[in-house]
């Protein structure tokens, strides 16, 4: 019972610890990109911190470390605060869907060669910042227009220059993720920190 109490602190550490580098990430490390009508995307790579928490502690710690991180971050930044609900939901899709493929279908906490666990980070990273290139424009159109009420031309055009930001996010973010997992896999478990999901 000791030994599980422990596990879970342990995971709920590490996930304040992703969800601040996930601040982090996208409040001091962005590039701001104005869009039509005043509006702002950025260049980032807080998604990657989520990927990674996803999977260095499974989908649900991992949306959690994302979605909360980001949305502080977008709570605090006036530009961005009225992205903050979105930025909840799919920030947190994004941890389970990574989570989802490297956990439940890959397996990767399990011993594999390194060439199998880098395939899998792979996939993983593509799969949950793949879904956040399709939905987070998606969202953003029908957030923007039925929930802030900005006339439809510039939230399609918004959603437009999103889409592309949102590519070169989830680009960077995947290359990010799979040097830094498959990098501190081997030192997590050679310290004894390395968490089987």
């Amino acid at each position: 019972m000791n030994n599980l109490n422990n596990n879970h602190v342990y995971k709920l550490v590490l996930t304040g610890l992703m969800a601040a580098l996930c601040y982090v990430a996208f409040t001091f490390l962005k590039i701001p990109v104005p869009t039509f009508g005043g509006d702002y995307v950025a260049l980032h790579i807080g998604n990657a911190f989520c990927v990674l928490a996803a999977l260095l502690l499974g989908g649900v710690y991992g949306g959690l470390a994302g979605s909360l991180g980001m949305t502080i971050a977008d709570l605090l930044d006036p530009v961005y605060i009225t992205s903050a609900p979105k930025t909840f939901v799919l920030k947190f899709c994004i941890g389970l869907i990574s989570g989802l493929v490297a956990h439940r279908v890959a397996h990767i906490t399990e011993d594999h060669d390194p060439a199998y666990v880098f395939r899998w980070t792979l996939a993983a990273s593509v799969a949950g910042l793949g879904f956040n290139v399709i939905m987070d424009p998606v969202a953003g159109y029908f957030y923007k227009n039925y929930v802030l009420g900005v006339h439809s031309d510039a939230a399609k055009i918004m959603s437009t220059w999103a889409a592309g930001v949102t590519f070169i996010n989830a680009v960077a973010g995947t290359v990010v993720v799979v040097v830094v997992y498959m990098a501190l896999r081997p030192v997590l478990k050679k310290a004894g920190m390395f968490t089987k999901i």
